[in-house]
């Protein structure tokens, strides 16, 4: 790139950032400031994720209110909500690339709290259940374009360390649900589950006031419409004015390219199917604790939802821990394809975070086995079946963020297309398993019911294991990759290598691909 400063070039008038330290950068923002919207945009999400659990928190004064016997209809508005939001991801999310990050999560938060007002109001389940669907549509946004915001205003190297203290908020939101949720419903009623819901998003909006723009082609295309009105020159542009897709052309692109990839990509079909289904039985746990805890333990709503202490507690421990598993990591081997990052830094090969997964894989079918053994019947303590939801919610957790950092690290440029894949079938999981949890404990029993939980997680185990040993020969198999990588040949010859010895790396890539 030229330099980085207002400049012409053989095309007109290119507006970039004013040097590597141009305050307008959001990369070049104080560490003050980027902590603040990195926790802002934390607790945003995580409100959003925290509402799809303390739903359930007032399921017995539901019953009461509108007169239903079957718990399942009830449970139904943990499935809507998971189903809007996954339709949210592929529909709504993406629309950052048009009108930039800011109005995005604004339209979001706020259309968010307005949708659950119906909730707090609602006369009739069906009312609740539509509010909630929609609420999530517009929800969603903050679940996919958060990590975007952290991407866009950290350098890559302090990255890793970011993304831990953002994912903070978001994956404690399954297990803090119920602990909230149990204590207002049984304190306030159920109709108070969804007030908290409501305050929690306005105060979440007037946070997000104080977060500016952070997408850089937005940022450098509105600086150069500012530079043509200002100077009543037309030829000044960015060079993102040409790429500026229409919402249509967005909204085709992410419905089309991800369910492709989806089918084509034996990497994300096993990865798919290994995080949705421990994603699935993570929401259908939301189902079984009550059961074991308020049914047959008798325990009141508060301590009953407070049993997922444990789970909460294990999803801290594994963000905690980042550090210590990015040593594992970085002991790997350099990536033969592309061996260093856009820092500067060494950058091992996407099977480096495979390691961690292999350490998921192994305790999370141990603490729900712990847990099936030890939840009935009630006279085994109850602290061994809370201390259970400590691997299990560590593995989860594990499961959750290097599976995605795994994928991203694979699919490059077409990162958000796997990443959306992934997020659509882990909400489609986590919509059904609640829904069976209730006649599958009810026909099984607690025991058995939470062994062929575990039992179906061994059975799945074996994924990440063949992954770390065999991740490379599968990536080669992928065309799209392998495309990914001679471009990346090519890039470098670009930047430094001389367009020749590109050509020849590209080249020979091609034929031993």
């Amino acid at each position: 790139m030229a330099a980085d400063m207002e400049t012409p070039d053989d095309d007109g008038y290119l507006i970039t950032w004013q040097g590597k330290n141009d305050p307008a950068n959001p990369m070049n923002w104080t560490l003050a400031y980027k902590s603040l919207v990195i926790a802002v945009v934390s607790f945003n999400t995580w409100v959003v994720i925290y509402a799809s659990t303390s739903f359930l928190s007032g399921m017995p004064g539901m019953k009461r209110a509108f007169d239903i016997e079957q718990e399942e209809q009830i449970t139904l508005g943990v499935t809507v909500y998971l189903l809007g939001l996954a339709c949210g991801c592929l529909v709504l999310a993406p629309m950052s690339e048009v009108y930039g990050r800011r109005p995005i999560f604004l339209c979001s938060i706020f259309f968010f709290a307005l949708l659950t007002l119906p909730c707090a109001l609602a006369t009739s389940l069906k009312e609740i259940l539509i509010a909630r669907f929609f609420a999530a549509l517009f929800g969603s946004a903050m679940l996919s374009n958060s990590p975007g915001t952290v991407n866009d205003i950290v350098a890559e190297r302090y990255r890793a360390a970011a993304y831990s203290c953002w994912s903070l908020g978001p994956l404690n939101g399954p297990a803090t649900g119920p602990i909230i949720g149990g204590f207002v419903f049984q304190y306030l009623g159920w109709r108070w589950t969804e007030w908290i819901i409501v305050i929690l998003a306005g105060a979440g909006l007037l946070l997000m006031l104080l977060v500016r723009e952070t997408y850089q082609p937005g940022l450098l295309r509105n600086k150069a419409a500012d530079k043509r009105k200002a100077s009543g020159d037309g030829r000044w542009h960015s060079r993102y004015d040409e790429t500026t897709s229409t919402p249509w052309q967005i909204l085709k692109t992410n419905l089309s390219r991800p369910l492709r990839l989806a089918v084509t990509e034996p990497i994300l079909i096993f990865w798919n199917l290994y995080t949705a289904t421990i994603y699935g039985i993570l929401y259908l746990s939301f189902v079984a604790y009550p059961i074991i805890f308020s049914d047959i333990r008798g325990w009141k709503p508060g301590p009953s939802g407070a049993a997922f202490t444990g789970v909460s507690i294990g999803t801290i421990v594994a963000i905690l821990s980042e550090p210590l598993l990015r040593r594992l990591i970085n002991s790997h081997k350099p990536d033969p394809h592309n061996p260093v990052s856009s820092s500067g830094g060494r950058r091992v090969a996407p099977e480096a975070m495979v390691s961690v997964l292999c350490i998921a894989a192994i305790v999370t079918p141990l603490g729900q086995i712990w847990f099936a053994w030890t939840c009935a019947p009630a006279s085994i303590h109850w602290i061994w079946p809370v201390l259970a939801g400590v691997p299990f919610g560590a593995g989860n957790t594990w499961a959750n963020i290097y599976s995605c950092n795994y994928m991203a690290q694979c699919y490059g440029m077409y990162a958000a297309s796997a990443l959306a894949t992934n997020a659509v079938a882990r909400s489609l999981m986590g919509a059904v398993m609640p829904l069976v949890g209730k006649p599958m404990y009810a026909t099984l029993g607690p025991n058995w019911a939470g062994t062929l939980l575990g039992l179906l997680m061994v059975v799945l185990a074996p994924i990440p294991f063949v992954f770390y040993r065999y991740g490379g020969r599968i990536r080669e198999k992928s065309t799209l990759i392998r495309n990914m990588q001679v471009e990346a040949y090519i890039l470098a010859g670009e930047s430094g290598s001389g367009p020749n010895e590109a050509a020849a790396a590209a080249a020979r890539h091609r034929t031993s691909a």
